[in-house]
């Protein structure tokens, strides 16, 4: 597809467009314009102090326009489409990168990145992933997550689970624990959708693999095919059980964190953010929440954790190239704000110069975890293209609607998604 032909099909098949959307950035020689997702209340003060610190050390003036994160995800194409992209602006790592770049939309890094000597300040197991795309690198990761199965200490406890289930069987005998102790084993907030995927990933990757999920992915893997109609039925006969929380695509994620927080509920399968948003309301990591990693599930499959890489990239036209590098350079590469970032959003840093002094229990358990695996899957959303992930996504929540049309929804799901992999 070229690259008018692609911005064509965004323009007129995704959400309507936001009003910002169509502003085109304004330019001094001494300013970098930024866009960016972070707007919550402590993301969007951090990013400020952290902007201004580079201000201090370059004398560069960031001009920062928030979007919010769902409206991001359209916005920002249709900013490409309409070749007024400001000079920096996060992204995540996978095929949203991917996208942008094969519209021609996105300036290679690489002489940045080698003469910032970054081989020596990324982790090597997320640059590998994160920042190369078709032999070139893109994108400079900012923080990245790790999704778990978040529970409440107490209300476990109250129950009699003191060890983390480890597999299939003993993570349901769990549930069925909670149940009898009054409380509802699983809090599910897919109101904007994409907090269900990541039940539909580790099903997937529990049964039938990393490989199998790869080509699901790309394509070459039917959402009719037996494989992703056993993690389905997996999920459908948790549903039917009562283990999620009723209504639960009237419920934001941070309700359904609200409801575990609260002991409506004993736990839900979130990224690490929400350590960030639970410790902002007092709730201490350790003592009042913990996680435990998503269960086996098929004895025998590659071990294999999910979560996002949010990165920076830099837009093809650029109007100041040379100070949205010395921007991207500072970001991943001072500790001191990769620290601060990470405590602030609940995220692990890849500059492997951010001592683990800085990270509280339960994220030094994270990268644990992580180290542990044998793969680091970006969730469902980052690693299919987007046109595809908006099929996905209408489909985990068609599914909380009503898990007994599933074979109805896959069949659907199936023709549409061949549909957007042949546009």
């Amino acid at each position: 597809m070229n690259k008018r032909r692609r911005q064509l099909l965004l323009a007129a098949v995704l959400a309507p467009v936001m009003a910002t959307a169509s502003m085109v950035p304004s330019f001094a020689a001494d300013e970098v314009t930024i866009s960016h997702y972070f707007t919550g209340e402590l993301g969007q003060k951090g990013l400020k102090e952290i902007l201004d610190g580079f201000k201090a050390k370059s004398g560069i003036t960031v001009k920062d326009s928030p979007i919010g994160h769902e409206d991001f995800k359209t916005g920002i194409l249709v900013r490409a489409a309409g070749n007024a992209l400001p000079d920096v602006f996060s992204y995540w790592a996978g095929a949203r990168t991917q996208f942008v770049i094969d519209a021609g939309d996105l300036r290679p890094i690489d002489g940045m990145w080698d003469k910032a000597g970054l081989d020596n300040v990324v982790a090597k197991s997320v640059a590998d992933g994160a920042t190369k795309y078709d032999g070139k690198r893109y994108l400079v990761p900012f923080g990245y997550h790790y999704s778990g199965l978040f529970f409440n200490k107490a209300v476990m406890e109250k129950a009699g689970i003191t060890e983390a289930p480890k597999t299939w069987e003993e993570f349901l005998a769990a549930c069925e624990k909670l149940k009898a102790n009054g409380v509802t084993p699983i809090a599910l907030g897919s109101k904007n959708r994409w907090p269900a995927q990541f039940w539909f990933d580790y099903l997937i990757l529990r049964t039938a693999g990393p490989d199998y999920r790869a080509k699901l992915m790309n394509g070459t893997a039917s959402y009719a095919d037996p494989e992703v109609k056993k993690a389905m039925d997996l999920w459908k006969s948790m549903v039917d059980k009562g283990y999620f929380v009723e209504n639960a695509n009237a419920d934001s994620w941070t309700d359904a964190s609200d409801k575990v927080a609260r002991g409506d509920a004993a736990m839900t399968l979130m990224g690490t953010w929400i350590t960030g948003y639970w410790n902002s309301i007092g709730l201490k990591p350790g003592e009042d929440y913990d996680f435990y990693p998503f269960p086996e599930v098929t004895a025998g499959v590659p071990n294999a954790v999910v979560g996002p890489v949010d990165g920076l990239v830099i837009s093809a036209n650029a109007k100041n190239p040379e100070g949205a590098e010395q921007l991207l350079e500072y970001l991943v590469s001072d500790p001191e704000a990769q620290a601060k970032w990470a405590n602030i959003q609940g995220a692990l840093s890849a500059n492997v110069n951010v001592a683990k002094s800085n990270y509280n229990a339960v994220m030094l358990k994270a990268l644990d975890t992580i180290d542990a695996a044998q793969t680091f899957a970006f969730n469902y959303d980052l690693s299919t293209p987007p046109p595809v992930a908006e099929v996905g996504l209408s489909m985990f929540a068609r599914f909380m609607d009503d898990p007994s049309n599933v074979d109805t929804i896959l069949d659907e799901t199936q023709a549409s998604a061949a549909s957007a992999f042949a546009e």
